[in-house]
Protein backbone atom coordinates (compact mmCIF):
# COMPACT_ATOMS: atom_id res chain seq x y z
CA UNK A 1 0.00 0.00 0.00
CA UNK A 2 1.24 3.48 -0.86
CA UNK A 3 1.26 5.30 2.45
CA UNK A 4 1.98 8.70 0.92
CA UNK A 5 -1.68 9.75 0.81
CA UNK A 6 -2.36 8.38 4.28
CA UNK A 7 0.63 10.29 5.63
CA UNK A 8 -0.61 13.59 4.18
CA UNK A 9 -3.78 13.25 6.19
CA UNK A 10 -2.05 12.63 9.51
CA UNK A 11 1.22 14.55 9.22
CA UNK A 12 0.05 17.33 11.55
CA UNK A 13 -0.80 14.74 14.18
CA UNK A 14 2.49 12.91 13.68
CA UNK A 15 4.57 16.09 13.97
CA UNK A 16 2.71 17.24 17.08
CA UNK A 17 3.28 13.82 18.64
CA UNK A 18 6.98 13.92 17.71
CA UNK A 19 7.57 17.19 19.58
CA UNK A 20 5.16 16.53 22.44
CA UNK A 21 7.71 14.92 24.77
CA UNK A 22 10.79 16.85 23.66
CA UNK A 23 11.45 19.91 21.51
CA UNK A 24 13.28 19.28 18.26
CA UNK A 25 14.73 20.98 15.21
CA UNK A 26 13.49 20.21 11.71
CA UNK A 27 15.69 17.29 10.72
CA UNK A 28 15.49 15.88 14.24
CA UNK A 29 11.70 15.69 13.84
CA UNK A 30 12.15 13.99 10.46
CA UNK A 31 14.45 11.39 12.06
CA UNK A 32 11.99 10.77 14.90
CA UNK A 33 9.14 10.18 12.47
CA UNK A 34 11.23 7.82 10.36
CA UNK A 35 12.45 5.95 13.43
CA UNK A 36 8.80 5.54 14.48
CA UNK A 37 8.07 3.76 11.20
CA UNK A 38 7.07 6.58 8.85
CA UNK A 39 9.88 5.84 6.42
CA UNK A 40 8.17 7.61 3.51
CA UNK A 41 7.95 11.01 5.21
CA UNK A 42 9.66 13.70 3.17
CA UNK A 43 11.92 16.38 4.59
CA UNK A 44 10.09 19.19 2.77
CA UNK A 45 6.71 17.97 3.99
CA UNK A 46 7.85 17.99 7.61
CA UNK A 47 9.51 21.42 7.34
CA UNK A 48 6.36 22.83 5.74
CA UNK A 49 4.19 21.27 8.44
CA UNK A 50 6.41 22.70 11.19
CA UNK A 51 6.11 26.19 9.68
CA UNK A 52 2.35 25.88 9.25
CA UNK A 53 1.78 24.58 12.79
CA UNK A 54 3.98 27.39 14.13
CA UNK A 55 1.98 30.00 12.18
CA UNK A 56 -1.25 28.48 13.55
CA UNK A 57 -0.01 28.79 17.14
CA UNK A 58 0.33 25.05 17.78
CA UNK A 59 4.12 25.26 18.04
CA UNK A 60 6.61 27.69 19.47
CA UNK A 61 10.16 28.10 18.20
CA UNK A 62 13.54 29.29 19.36
CA UNK A 63 17.05 29.31 17.92
CA UNK A 64 19.96 27.44 19.49
CA UNK A 65 23.45 28.57 18.42
CA UNK A 66 25.82 25.90 17.16
CA UNK A 67 29.60 26.04 17.08
CA UNK A 68 29.78 23.24 14.51
CA UNK A 69 27.41 24.59 11.88
CA UNK A 70 24.39 26.78 11.35
CA UNK A 71 22.13 27.65 14.24
CA UNK A 72 19.19 25.33 14.70
CA UNK A 73 15.58 26.37 15.01
CA UNK A 74 13.87 24.22 17.62
CA UNK A 75 10.13 23.68 17.86
CA UNK A 76 8.10 22.92 20.97
CA UNK A 77 4.41 22.31 21.47
CA UNK A 78 2.15 25.02 22.90
CA UNK A 79 -0.96 24.49 25.04
CA UNK A 80 -3.01 25.05 21.88
CA UNK A 81 -0.92 22.42 20.10
CA UNK A 82 -1.35 19.97 22.96
CA UNK A 83 -5.13 20.44 22.78
CA UNK A 84 -5.00 19.82 19.03
CA UNK A 85 -2.85 16.72 19.61
CA UNK A 86 -5.36 15.31 22.09
CA UNK A 87 -8.34 16.06 19.84
CA UNK A 88 -6.74 14.74 16.64
CA UNK A 89 -5.36 11.74 18.51
CA UNK A 90 -8.86 10.82 19.67
CA UNK A 91 -10.18 11.21 16.12
CA UNK A 92 -7.38 8.98 14.82
CA UNK A 93 -8.11 6.23 17.35
CA UNK A 94 -11.80 6.27 16.42
CA UNK A 95 -11.01 6.23 12.70
CA UNK A 96 -8.47 3.42 13.08
CA UNK A 97 -11.00 1.35 15.05
CA UNK A 98 -13.64 1.90 12.36
CA UNK A 99 -11.19 0.76 9.67
CA UNK A 100 -10.21 -2.28 11.74
CA UNK A 101 -13.88 -3.17 12.16
CA UNK A 102 -14.44 -2.85 8.41
CA UNK A 103 -11.44 -4.97 7.55
CA UNK A 104 -12.42 -7.65 10.04
CA UNK A 105 -16.04 -7.72 8.86
CA UNK A 106 -17.46 -6.35 12.09
CA UNK A 107 -18.95 -3.17 10.62
CA UNK A 108 -22.69 -2.62 10.92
Amino acid sequence: MDTTQLLKGVLDLAVLAAVDREDGYGYDVVRRLRAAGLADVGDASVYGTLRRLYAAGALTSYVVPSEEGPHRKYYGITPQGRTALQHQGKQWVEFAQTMSDLLEGRAA
